[in-house]
């Protein structure tokens, strides 16, 4: 009988997934969910066949040139720019994501941030806590329409869609800009339009880029000035497209109304700046958190590695050339 490939998951995963996995693998689990340094994770990884990765997860060369037997990179994520996929296609290495079932959990984040962004949610909740609140007034904590207002979508693939039609439902004009037209825009009523000119008339602007190169600070300085001063920018996409700096600059200087932010540029270690300004909700990359989506990425990911030690093909496989 030969012997099973050896996999390593990097971080605490269900035990439903190990259940799935145990049957078709040698395994190594970070069940403790311990921060393994690069050199650590290297060092586990050097005799494995399969690796089960997330996001925070750094796959560069030097970690696929210290796993001479690896076959196959398996993310529980979406995005995969976590991943040298030149290197992979270098040495041959099967890659696999996880889209799909997080589709909908992400869309109702956006809207979760959307909401307490424009209504000022987080900003009167500590003002209240903090022992602030009197009387009523007429002018206390003014927020921004959602109903009726002009939703701008950079990005509109699976999750800008299901931001889309949610805002139908509010009643919103839908601008998106994408790098080509949306088969679905007639069915969403979203209308194509650059970039600037989306900027320039949502009151609000959800991201839902991928990040690569060419997406890095998607938004910076240049374009939070052509936004409306009373509109509000939430990225539920990847740190790195906002340039957090010029954001956090942007907000305390009133170019732009406020901001909500899920993700964030060398996410844990987030701008200090973004804790000192009162008009940005922030969340701890928490978009796909529900039970039935973190359960459903990480089965995917198991579904993949099975199929891959099975000889069958990957339900969602990830080109890397």
């Amino acid at each position: 009988m030969a012997a099973r490939p050896k996999l390593l998951i990097t971080r605490q995963v269900f035990d439903e997934v190990i259940d799935h996995l145990s049957p078709h693998f040698d395994i190594i689990a970070n069940q403790a969910d311990d921060e393994w340094t690069p050199a650590e994770l290297a060092q586990r990884a050097a005799d494995r066949d399969a690796l089960f990765v997330v996001a925070s997860d750094r796959v560069d060369r030097a970690l696929i040139d210290a796993c001479p037997s690896l076959k196959i990179i398996a993310t529980g994520s979406v995005g995969y720019n976590h991943i040298d996929l030149k290197a992979c296609h270098e040495r041959g290495i099967t890659v696999s994501n996880t889209p799909d079932v997080l589709t909908e959990a992400t869309a109702d984040m956006a809207w979760a941030l959307l909401m307490a962004t424009a209504r000022r949610i987080c900003e009167s909740e500590h003002w209240l806590r903090a022992g602030h609140w009197q009387r009523w007034a007429f002018d206390q904590f003014l927020g921004a329409d959602v109903h009726g207002a002009t939703l701008g979508i950079l990005g509109m693939g699976r999750i800008g869609s299901a931001v889309a039609r949610r805002a139908r439902g509010f009643d919103m004009k839908i601008l998106y800009s994408n790098r080509s037209r949306a088969a679905n825009e007639a069915e969403l009523g979203a209308h194509f339009v650059g970039k600037d000119e989306l900027l320039e008339q949502a009151d609000h602007v959800v991201l839902v880029l991928p990040y690569s190169a060419q997406t890095h600070h998607t938004i910076g300085a240049r374009e939070l000035a052509l936004m409306k001063p009373t509109a509000t920018l939430i990225n539920i996409a990847r740190g790195g497209i906002v340039d957090d700096a010029a954001l956090v600059q942007a907000l305390r200087a009133g170019r732009i109304g406020g901001a909500g932010l899920d993700v964030y540029e060398n996410e844990p270690a987030l701008d200090a700046g973004l804790l000192d300004v009162p008009n940005v909700v922030l969340t701890p990359h928490i978009g796909s958190a529900t039970r039935s989506s973190r359960i459903g990425m990480a089965i995917l990911a198991a579904r993949n590695l099975v199929a891959f030690a099975s000889g069958a093909a990957l339900p969602t496989p990830v080109a890397t050339g």
